[in-house]
């Protein structure tokens, strides 16, 4: 009964990740959801970063280094999952995948972009809860992201938000 369950959950994932490459086939929809990619593989962290230090100087300092410190760790954990899983893109493993943007690396699971996002988000919102408007629709458009350009499965970017709330989530506890 339990592979029966997990073949039916593996086969949801997959029809959703063809359902949502489809929306890859809108050229708006695809643009902005490559720039919000691009912009998730660290330009928009960097670049939040020095906004930060310029916007609040010294009181940034803590905020940026718990940045800085969370991604680090997030990278650790998020490459050494996607050595031991060795789990193929979509785009690579399933048929009828458009792939709309170049990967950083080989495998799929968990989705690094959404990992970083989600934690580095809830990092920055404890310092700066006013920056709830961008810093949230930017994380999903960033998750959606990755699966409309055919980069992962739904089931990778639902792991990598939770991975990165939990990794969040463990150091604002030891923060405050």
């Amino acid at each position: 009964m339990r592979a029966h369950t997990l073949e039916r959950l593996a086969a949801w994932d997959r029809v959703l990740c063809r359902r949502f490459n489809r929306a890859s086939e809108f050229a708006v929809l695809r643009v902005v959801l490559v720039a919000a990619s691009r912009l998730g593989n660290g330009i928009f962290w960097y670049a939040l970063m020095g906004a930060l230090l310029v916007w609040g100087g010294e009181h940034a300092l803590a905020a940026v280094a718990h940045m800085f410190g969370m991604g680090i760790a997030c990278t650790a954990v998020y490459k050494g999952l996607k050595t031991g899983t060795s789990r193929k893109r979509p785009y690579a493993a399933q048929p009828g995948i458009t792939l709309c943007a170049a990967p950083l690396d080989q495998y799929s699971f968990p989705s690094g972009h959404t990992l970083h996002a989600t934690a580095l988000s809830l990092v920055v919102l404890t310092y700066y809860p006013v920056l709830f408007w961008l810093l949230i629709p930017f994380s999903v458009l960033v998750a959606l992201s990755r699966v409309v350009l055919g980069l992962h499965y739904p089931s990778d970017v639902l792991a990598g938000a939770a991975i990165g709330a939990t990794l969040a989530g463990a150091s604002a506890w030891r923060v405050f």
